[in-house]
């Protein structure tokens, strides 16, 4: 049992969380035992993403005053809350583990200012993630770049083969 001081840096604690993170997802973990959940956490901690068990009536009084304000009504039950900067990340990871664990029921997230619901969340988990949308970037400009090399080589290219087979022709 919490004493009132425990309750009120918790509520604070939350409070920055949730100012200090522009995605939070907020997952059901009933039936989830500690292995799991802790296999769970570790794969989110490798990420930078706050992975917390969250205590639904004070969590509703920390979200009061926060930009995720809207999101009060889906802490019922037993109620996990994901936080980070990368929205994108967190909804792939979760998603994978409960498409392995049923009992991970993703609620509903919040990025960009925007509430979604556990159909928005498996969408953005659909999404390339930022350093996956960067790789093909680069691929993307390189490509030409490549391309435009090999051109620029292929008359020297050329002009050295044809030198060698006269020689060779010469030689024979």
């Amino acid at each position: 049992m919490m004493n009132k001081q425990n309750k009120k840096n918790y509520v604070e604690e939350m409070k920055k969380n949730f100012n200090s993170h522009n995605s939070v997802m907020i997952a059901q973990y009933q039936g989830l035992n500690v292995n799991e959940l802790d296999k769970l956490r570790n794969e989110l901690r490798e990420k930078d993403i706050l992975f917390k068990i969250t205590k639904n009536r004070i969590t509703k009084i920390a979200i009061k005053d926060t930009p995720v304000k809207d999101l009060e009504k889906y802490y019922t039950g037993p109620t996990a809350t994901a936080l980070s900067s990368d929205a994108i990340t967190t909804a792939k990871i979760l998603t994978k583990f409960a498409q392995t664990n049923d009992k991970l029921k993703i609620v509903a997230g919040f990025m960009d200012g925007k509430v979604l619901d556990d159909k928005e969340v498996a969408i953005i988990a659909t999404l390339p993630s930022l350093e996956e949308a960067r790789a093909k970037l680069v691929g993307i400009l390189a490509s030409p770049a490549q391309k435009l090399v090999s051109i620029l080589l292929a008359p020297g290219s050329k002009i050295a083969n044809l030198t060698r087979a006269k020689s060779l022709k010469n030689n024979s």
